[in-house]
């Protein structure tokens, strides 16, 4: 079992930053490829960005390619997701995934382990 814990959220006017991070208990992190997912009012859940288990990977969604970078320190069992440059629409909840893989897939319902969630909301 894999308990994940997003934090980091809350409001930042537009063209600010915000770092999230997702802090995982229970077994190895390094055995998990993760990945972040955000869901704003009214929308589906959507793939932001996804990181293989040591890091060396990373992918991206193309509305948030060259802003945000998610990155992962296994020592401290804990991803990232520095977001810069916020737009109105980045707002959402975000949520952390792990799936015990290589390849960190881009769909939320193929991970094992998911966090609840923390608000971003970017004000313009």
């Amino acid at each position: 079992q894999v308990l994940l814990v997003e934090s980091g959220g809350g409001l930042v006017q537009a063209g600010g930053s915000l770092r999230l991070s997702c802090a995982a208990s229970g077994r190895t992190f390094s055995s998990y490829s993760m990945g972040w997912f955000r869901q704003a009012p009214g929308k589906e859940r959507e793939f932001v960005a996804r990181i293989t288990r040591g890091g060396s990977m990373t992918y991206y969604a193309d509305s948030v390619k060259g802003r945000f970078t998610v990155s992962r320190d296994n020592a401290k069992s804990t991803m990232y997701l520095q977001m810069n440059n916020l737009k109105p629409e980045d707002t959402a909840v975000y949520y952390c995934a792990a799936r015990s893989t290589v390849v960190p897939p881009a769909v939320w319902s193929q991970y094992d382990y998911r966090g609840q969630g923390t608000q971003v909301t970017v004000s313009s």
